[in-house]
């Protein structure tokens, strides 16, 4: 019978092998039981366990996400959740920073297609026409003390970001774009909130005002919230 002389170096390896396989199976076994509970929360319509999931995500998001479309979940579903997810957490520190050093961005997709406004360095300038609803929204947000900027991409986002140092932002727009710029957002160390359109494409898409009402009021006195704003936003 042969025997296998066990070196030290060979000790340290079969231990470092071991190690690795529970760490992989321990990563699945969290990544299931986390994806379960998401899943339960989207048909609940009630998050559970948001801060275990938010942890996971930060650690596990990749092997989630496989799993997710393993188990069937649409991809809009999954974004839907995760955004709904991010604000959830984020509320409490949104609310807690002072509006003046908050700012929203919207998309241009927003605007009427018949638009006058001209375009900036600083994003398109909303002449409140009325031809859209950006202009009233713009009006209201600003008089809570809101810097408004309507951007045309992400790029105009980090420039203004880095010119005027906002510590927290409110970003509207489709799925993709608000999961893009939340990532973004983190990791450029702002508290963000995210608020998606009802209908996506590149002229004339739809978002539910008082959604943003709602998010923007967040932490602000109420005795400073003009009364029609209460309204719209409950």
């Amino acid at each position: 019978m042969a025997f296998v002389d066990l070196t030290p170096w060979n000790h340290v390896m079969l231990f470092i092998g071991q190690v690795t396989v529970i760490v992989i199976l321990s990563a699945i076994l969290v990544s299931f039981i986390l994806v379960v509970i998401s899943i339960y929360s989207i048909r609940q319509k009630k998050l559970y366990f948001p801060e275990l999931i938010k942890a996971g995500l930060v650690f596990l998001e990749g092997m989630m996400k496989a799993m997710f479309r393993l188990l069937g979940l649409e991809d809009r579903e999954m974004l839907s959740f995760f955004i709904k997810l991010h604000n959830t957490m984020n509320a409490a520190d949104f609310a807690a920073i002072p509006v003046t050093e908050r700012a929203i961005f919207m998309p241009q997709c927003l605007r009427s297609s018949r638009c006058p406004a001209d375009l900036t360095p600083e994003g398109l300038k909303c002449k409140i026409c009325g031809q859209c609803t950006v202009g009233e929204a713009q009006s209201l947000l600003q008089h809570l003390g809101y810097r408004i900027f309507i951007v045309p991409g992400s790029s105009f986002i980090k420039r203004m970001v880095k010119k005027y140092r906002p510590k927290a932002i409110l970003g509207i727009g489709c799925l993709a774009e608000v999961k893009e710029g939340i990532d973004m957002a983190d990791k450029m160390g702002l508290v963000v909130m995210g608020v998606v359109t009802l209908k996506e494409g590149c002229v004339e898409t739809i978002v539910n005002w008082p959604d943003v009402y709602e998010v923007a009021i967040l932490g602000i006195d109420h005795a400073l919230i003009p009364e029609n704003l209460h309204t719209l936003a409950d």
